[in-house]
């Protein structure tokens, strides 16, 4: 019997959560992909130095600008660990656009051609790149342009179905739901310790939004990310793409049991009726307040690693 890792990923794509290179050797999932907090370890340790002297000499080459240099120094260093983790995937890698744009329309646009030119300067196809961008209204009508353009994103910090809902229909490539993180946040809020896998609300969540995606026949993919146990993944078995932390693939493949597809594309389909507004948008993000909280703090989050990522390289400069 094949362990478990082998047998989800007969009917779910496997993505590594993580950029190190050693562990996305050893479970050889199809694609991989980078936030700030991953990019911020990978600074840390010495395998990455090079990387990041290489970074700073381009930094260095095009700017005398102090600020400039770092910012420079940061894009280029995100876009090489990304040409890296492609060298040992077969599929994509998702590089994200700076958190701190992420209500911005006009600058996410910019930026995240910055980091596709940054990919075509290393020889990298921009169809093996998405762009990571935060699921804020900004977010996703700056992602449904850059999709008009033919460059590919993954919206990530999506804890609602109003996200979900609204980037289907903006025809984002990905989306990137927070299964963890609502877990998280019902933890906390109701002071339960325990939730069975079948009672989880992030797996119930992201089961709700690919049973909608498939109903109405949207191919905008579904990929449950920011897992906290081996129960919520398997839950979620046959979801299009599931993104898995080292540690939580080591436990897939320790164990024989047999997986069971969980989420099935329905028999019959429905129609899509009128596409969702921004006031309804912002309603409905105002009535969920799991999905407010958490994609305000996710935001702040990736905000302040990229801060500290900035600080590590304005030593070096």
């Amino acid at each position: 019997m094949n362990n478990q890792l082998e047998q989800l990923k007969t009917m779910t794509t496997v993505v590594a959560d993580t950029g190190d290179f050693n562990a996305i050797a050893d479970f050889a999932p199809e694609d991989a992909t980078t936030n700030p907090s991953l990019l911020l370890k990978a600074a840390g340790l010495k395998d990455y130095q090079s990387t990041i002297n290489q970074a700073i000499e381009y930094a260095q080459s095009i700017t005398d600008e102090t600020d400039l240099q770092v910012t420079e120094a940061s894009d280029y260093l995100s876009v090489l660990i990304g040409k890296k983790l492609l060298s040992l995937v077969p599929g994509r890698v998702s590089t994200e656009v700076d958190a701190r744009l992420s209500f911005d329309q006009a600058q996410m646009v910019i930026k995240a051609k910055k980091l596709i030119a940054l990919y075509e300067k290393e020889g990298v196809d921009k169809s093996r790149i998405l762009i990571k961008i935060a699921s804020t209204w900004e977010g996703i009508k700056a992602a449904e342009i850059l999709e008009k353009e033919g460059i590919n994103c993954n919206l990530t910090l999506l804890f609602s179905f109003a996200q979900a809902r609204a980037c289907a229909e903006a025809g984002i490539f990905l989306i990137s739901p927070f299964v963890g993180r609502i877990l998280d946040w019902y933890k906390k809020s109701t002071g339960k310790s325990e939730y069975e896998a079948d009672e989880d609300p992030g797996v119930i969540s992201v089961t709700a939004i690919y049973d909608y995606y498939k109903a109405h026949q949207f191919k905008t993919v579904v990929m449950g990310a920011s897992f906290r146990n081996k129960g919520e993944i398997l839950a979620l078995a046959g979801c299009d793409r599931l993104t898995i932390s080292p540690n939580l693939m080591q436990e897939l493949t320790d164990s024989t049991d047999v997986v069971e597809r969980k989420l099935i594309i329905p028999s019959s389909f429905k129609e899509v009726g009128n596409k969702l507004t921004e006031s309804e948008f912002r309603w409905q993000m105002n009535e969920d307040a799991m999905a407010t909280e958490k994609t305000a703090e996710g935001i702040r989050a990736f905000a302040a690693d990229q801060v500290r990522l900035e600080k590590i390289l304005s030593a070096k400069l």
